[in-house]
């Protein structure tokens, strides 16, 4: 393309005015590591290259067809699952009724890390952040008069994927529908589990058997099946950078792609199936250059290293989500802006499917009435903007082009630098792309509560009025109780001769590496295996891992950049050590089956700055374990981090157990997704401090140290005289 520019006299003056007046905000950094100037000239198209194709030629950029969304718009999504399988089924229809066009499936934590609902570790667990999924009954019920022949079905599973999988076959199966009839999509990305969401079950080596398992599977016999959903969605959420959500996700794919060759798969037999999955948060032009990026990445690096034949293999698709983590619980009703200006962002930068969070997805799941009004917004981007009229409507932007290469030349160096590591297996093992992110999620949370970065009613422009909301309450215990009676049913029915038979085969299997583990799952799931029996088989031979807890330092305090704003908290601290000899000691927990752990990291980063005593906490750990950790480590206060909705039972088993061990003394607080609603119960527990999504980490440590210093007075006797007789 030319690069000539000419200018009329009036805007050569008002160009060199800017040069010169302007100067010094050239080459300012934004945190998503992008260059960022107040002002884009046609000059800043010289390394755009990428306009030279059409959509729908390679590398894609501008869209994966010709025609993009005047030919067909995205496919309206609404990711949901919560309780039982009936009510999630009821909750499918009604969203169907209303204009969604597919079914993105969410599943609860006890199916995730592949237990059954009867299973102790998962009292709290059960059909709250998802629905309860047992056996292949569960999955029938779930999609109970939906026609599977003719709804595209999403699934975000990874640990639990096998069992889960087959059970969805298995339901197409009796409800009459083959598997090469099934169109949708096995999230089935087990790499960035260990990054950021955690919801894993097996280490990455056998985890990466699994997944080139699935894809061959799939490649075999469900050709309208999507076997991957490579997601970069929890990277962001977890407080990745574009760049690092861009380069840790497509080099995630890249690797699952070496997998599947090395089982002996053609490249272009599996790789036209692969899709994407990315999160879009309140960086509009940003968000939307990414996904052209991404395009432009995946075409270039898959033709580098794999050079199909297939020009599809080189396509990449992508489904997209608009973020949690810019939603608030002060003035949640903003959060509907927020997913609007999302969604804009998606559907400008050419994704093939998007899901628009809910706004009380801040503080619970989402009701009835919200997630209308979630759904509602992208038929008004589809039938009332005029965004479905054109192709690439941002194509030839000055800014936004710009972007689209600072992205491609940032996110390909990164790239490199895990290539020359090894594969992203091995990045992961090492646990750089997780200490990466959890420094720049670190340095983002610093820079809000400083003010540097603005949350509008959040740390400006606050609301003296709190808007009452009402949110869905999953009572747990009775679906748990419903779960439990279930699997009772299923058990005694069956013929347990036939699951013990298919269950001791795909244990064989896990050990010699023949047979494909998925195809053997679907016998132990026709045969009415549970997805616990199915996951505790091969963890048997797999093992289950524990992931390691790293605390970032010295980033919180050093992007705060306001040491007035500190100074309470570390006179408060200092104030502490005087009267108690020690410094403050805080047990940082995680309590059940949830996984994000992003809160969790950046208290326990930013509290180790101030000067506490850090001790971060073992994922999946039950109020036992917490307590007893809590105990041995000679901590002040154990803080609970909870974005999975079972705060009201983990909670107060934990206090009730400190109680039981006579160590009342040890503050419990705890923050994250709660419900104000649910403040008093946890109060009267026995809570001494709750802080919920928006909380400043600095309030936070100021109001914990008091609470601290306070109950060291009141408690100081008895607590030398536990602390004696243990040493007795």
């Amino acid at each position: 393309m030319s690069k000539q520019t000419h200018y009329t006299l009036r805007e050569a003056e008002a160009l060199a005015e800017y040069k010169n007046d302007q100067k010094k905000l050239d080459g300012k950094i934004s945190l998503d590591g992008l260059k960022v100037k107040p002002l884009y000239t046609a000059e800043d198209l010289t390394s755009c290259e990428h306009l030279e194709n059409l959509p729908g030629q390679a590398p894609y950029t501008r869209g994966t067809k010709a025609t993009m969304y005047t030919g067909r718009p995205w496919t309206i999504r609404q990711y949901a699952g919560f309780s039982t399988a009936e009510e999630s089924n009821a909750f499918f229809k009604k969203a169907l009724t209303g204009g969604q066009k597919g079914l993105s499936v969410a599943f609860d934590l006890a199916t995730h890390r592949g237990y059954d609902s009867d299973h102790p570790r998962v009292s709290g667990d059960v059909g709250k952040a998802g629905v309860a999924i047992d056996c292949v009954d569960d999955m029938k019920r779930l999609f109970a008069d939906i026609p599977l022949d003719k709804m595209s079905v999403s699934m975000t599973m990874n640990g639990a994927v096998l069992p889960i999988l087959a059970s969805f076959i298995i339901a197409g199966e009796e409800q009459g529908v083959p598997s090469e009839a099934l169109s949708g999509t096995i999230q089935n990305d087990i790499l960035k589990e260990f990054m950021v969401r955690n919801t894993y079950i097996y280490p990455p080596e056998p985890s990466m058997r699994i997944v080139s398992d699935i894809i061959a599977y799939t490649a075999s016999n469900m050709p309208k099946f999507n076997s991957i959903s490579i997601s970069g969605y929890h990277m962001q959420e977890a407080g990745a950078s574009l760049v690092q959500e861009l380069a840790f996700t497509l080099a995630d794919g890249l690797e699952y792609v070496k997998a599947a060759q090395n089982r002996g798969l053609n490249v272009d037999q599996f790789a036209p199936r692969l899709s994407f999955f990315f999160a879009i948060g309140m960086n509009f032009f940003a968000e939307t250059a990414k996904l052209r990026a991404a395009r432009s990445l995946w075409a270039d690096w898959m033709k580098r290293l794999f050079n199909p034949s297939n020009p599809k293999s080189l396509m990449l698709r992508t489904h997209c989500q608009t973020s949690g983590a810019s939603l608030t619980e002060q003035d949640p009703y903003n959060n509907i802006v927020r997913t609007t200006i999302e969604a804009m962002a998606a559907t400008l930068g050419g994704t093939q499917s998007l899901h628009t969070n809910s706004f009380d997805e801040a503080i619970a799941l989402p009701t009835d009435f919200s997630a209308k009004i979630a759904r509602n917004t992208q038929l008004i981007l589809q039938y009332e903007t005029g965004i479905t009229d054109i192709i690439d409507p941002l194509a030839g932007s000055y800014y936004v082009e710009n972007l689209t290469s600072q992205l491609i030349a940032n996110a390909n160096d990164l790239i490199q630098e895990i290539m020359d590591m090894g594969g992203m297996t091995h990045a992961v093992q090492e646990g750089f792309p997780k200490r990466e992110i959890e420094k720049i999620a670190t340095k983002k949370q610093a820079l809000i509560d400083s003010g540097q970065q603005v949350i509008v009613g959040v740390n400006k422009y606050q609301s003296s009025e709190n808007a009452e909301i009402d949110v869905r309450i999953i009572d747990n215990t009775a679906v748990r109780e419903a779960q439990i009676e279930r699997l009772k049913k299923v058990k005694s029915s069956r013929n347990n001769e036939a699951v013990s038979l298919a269950l001791s085969k795909l244990k064989e299997a896990a050990i010699s590496g023949e047979g494909n583990l998925l195809d053997l799952s679907c016998v132990a799931m026709r045969a009415r295996a549970t997805v616990g029996e199915v996951s505790d088989a091969l963890s048997e031979i797999f093992t289950r891992h524990r992931g390691t807890t790293e605390v970032v330092r010295n980033i919180y305090t050093e992007a705060y950049n306001n040491d007035a704003q500190l100074k309470p908290i570390y006179d408060a601290i200092e104030q502490f050590k005087t009267e108690a000899s020690i410094s403050p000691r805080l047990y940082l927990a995680k309590l059940g089956q949830d996984g994000h752990d992003r809160g969790a990291k950046i208290i326990a980063s930013a509290f180790a700055d101030f000067g506490y005593d850090i001790i971060a906490g073992d994922l999946f750990e039950t109020p036992e374990e917490a307590a007893e950790t809590g105990i041995s480590n000679n901590v002040h206060v154990i803080g609970v981090s909870s974005l999975a909705a079972g705060h009201k039972t983990l909670i107060p088993e934990l206090i009730n157990t400190l109680k039981e061990k006579g160590a009342e003394d040890i503050l419990v607080i705890c923050g994250g997704v709660i419900p104000a609603q649910d403040y008093d119960f946890l109060y009267k527990a026995g809570v001494a401090k709750i802080f919920g999504p928006g909380t400043a980490v600095t309030d936070a440590a100021l109001e914990t140290t008091h609470a601290v210093i306070e109950n060291n007075r009141r408690t100081h006797n008895s607590r030398n005289a536990r602390l004696a007789s243990k040493d007795v």
